[in-house]
């Protein structure tokens, strides 16, 4: 019997933390809307990414003990992304405006963390955690410098029927100036360590629960 608990709870457990990190990050690549806003948002959305792609991979990671599952949990964030990006381009928006943002890396280097330290939880949380935190801002940036202009793209596919905050009206100046990357990957580097820890806390208390 609790063999079959513990199955179906680990199953039960990645769908729901799977699909609830993506609804919760299923805009983050919609700075782009933001033009006024564009850097505070990226920096803010990075910050959003990171928890839920460190909590959720950490806790499916250190759930299985097999490296390789973290990166296989940003697979699926991403992929339920992309269909839920398809929207905007049911709307009209082309391919190379619609932004879905990259965790693969930043799963990938959580995975090395863990298998290069020989599944030390603490190291884990430390080294997996830094690198994600500072990665993850690093491989968005790559959204920012492919898209396509905002203001063009708002004036070539205008959509009235989007509300004001949502449609692009003025040219993001110095568009590569301050970058947002230094404080999202500053911030992340801090935060996601606590984001990590958490994770692996998340995975305790779901083993203490099945245990009852």
């Amino acid at each position: 019997l609790m063999v079959w608990l513990r199955r179906c709870t680990h199953y039960l457990f990645i769908v729901v933390v799977a699909v609830n990190s993506t609804l919760l990050t299923i805009n983050a690549g919609d700075y782009i809307f933001y033009t006024d806003w564009a850097w505070t948002s990226f920096t803010v959305f990075s910050i959003s990414q990171t928890l839920m792609l460190a909590v959720g991979a950490t806790y499916y990671l250190t759930f299985t003990d097999v490296p390789g599952t973290a990166t296989y949990y940003g697979l699926i964030m991403t992929v339920y992304t992309w269909v839920a990006k398809g929207a905007w381009f049911a709307l009209g928006y082309p391919y190379d405006f619609i932004v879905t943002p990259i965790w693969l890396p930043s799963a990938m280097l959580l995975d090395l963390a863990y298998w290069a330290t020989k599944k030390n939880k603490h190291s884990l949380i430390l080294f997996g955690g830094v690198l994600v935190g500072m990665s993850l801002p690093l491989f968005n940036m790559v959204n920012l410098i492919t898209v396509a202009d905002p203001l063009e793209t708002a004036f070539k596919y205008p959509r009235p029927t989007l509300p004001p905050y949502m449609t692009p009206i003025e040219p993001q100046v110095g568009k590569f100036y301050n970058s947002p990357v230094a404080p999202g990957a500053g911030a992340g580097a801090v935060l996601s360590v606590t984001f990590t820890a958490l994770g692996c806390k998340l995975n305790t208390w779901t083993y203490r629960w099945m245990a009852a």
